[in-house]
């Protein structure tokens, strides 16, 4: 399939590299809110940790006394309103990410195609000083914003562009960060960066993952990197009897669940565990259906960067010198 597509890559590259052309000319104009935004993206479809670093940021600022929302176009989801997220709503009408945003950070989540209308909506509501943070932004450059954090995989030094790969712009598009972010491991490519002339502040995460014990898991996802995701329960010390993995943003079916149970069965596993994002993808008839056979536990992923005090004083100060100019 990918040789099949690799013709239309120079398609893609084009229409999107005229749109980001077509803002730096300013032949375009994005809206701008009245509070900043700080977008934190990725390179790639999926994959590169941006979800717990939008939370962990919310933490951060939150506890600088900073007011925070999240503005996100809700991937997924069944409504086209512009909208807040209610924590005990579903994914079929905010959209997984943002539910779990709204779950884990405790901040307001608001949700729309356009993240301008999106802002505007959280403004009106919220009258004050506040600080947006643009979940999935790089790309959705019809919002102004006061800063640009990447969050860039390894994957994404070699990937090809969509159609054919996962890549939605090219390395070279990260000059237009101002930020960084890269998992801990993967330091041996901060050369690599700099070689490419990025000067960018590197913001290095260490993630841990939180998951209960078990002697037999049947471990299901449906993220990016499953793998990953797989290996890290490994490391964590959990015994994981069988997996199984669907792509990105799967919607679960009656199908799936009974695959995952006949799984539990073959293997007498005493556990279901997924990622919190999954789990808050899975209906309560769904999640009733596997407790019939076994518990259901999500396993949370956390994000630490390296000197947070540090990071966000990188941050705040790019904030103030964006609002001078």
């Amino acid at each position: 399939m990918r040789r099949a597509l690799l013709p239309l890559v120079p398609l893609y590259s084009f229409a999107a590299g005229a749109k980001n052309l077509a803002y730096a000319r300013r032949w375009l104009h994005p809206h701008r809110l009245h509070g900043s935004v700080v977008s934190i993206g990725n390179l790639s479809v999926g994959g590169s940790g941006k979800t717990p670093l939008t939370i962990r940021l919310a933490e951060l600022l939150g506890a600088r006394g900073i007011s925070v929302d999240v503005l996100s176009r809700g991937y997924g989801r069944r409504s086209n309103q512009i909208q807040r997220v209610n924590a005990a709503g579903s994914c079929e009408e905010f959209g997984d990410e943002p539910l779990l945003i709204a779950r884990s950070a405790n901040v307001p989540v608001y949700v729309g195609a356009s993240r301008y209308r999106a802002g505007v909506l959280a403004e009106s509501e919220q009258p004050g000083q506040w600080l947006h943070l643009l979940d999935d932004g790089f790309q959705h450059r019809q919002l102004a914003r006061d800063v640009d954090i990447v969050a860039v995989h390894r994957s994404d030094f070699h990937a090809d562009l969509l159609p054919a790969g996962r890549l939605r712009e090219p390395i070279s598009s990260l000059s237009r960060a101002q930020i960084i972010a890269m998992r801990d491991q993967d330091r041996d490519l901060e050369p690599d960066l700099r070689a490419r002339s990025f000067r960018q502040p590197i913001w290095w995460m260490s993630r841990q993952l939180e998951a209960p014990s078990a002697n037999r898991a049947i471990a299901f996802c449906a993220i990016a990197h499953a793998d990953e995701f797989f290996s890290g329960l490994r490391n964590h010390g959990v015994a994981v009897a069988a997996s199984r993995s669907w792509r990105d943003h799967h919607r679960y079916t009656a199908g799936d669940v009974g695959d995952l149970l006949e799984l539990q069965r073959q293997h007498d596993a005493d556990m279901f565990l997924t990622t919190e994002k999954d789990l808050v993808r899975i209906t309560p008839e769904q999640r009733r259906s596997l407790e019939s056979a076994a518990p259901v536990h999500g396993a949370r992923l956390l994000v630490r960067l390296s000197d947070e005090p540090a990071a966000i004083a990188v941050l705040l100060d790019l904030l103030h010198a964006e609002r001078r100019s």
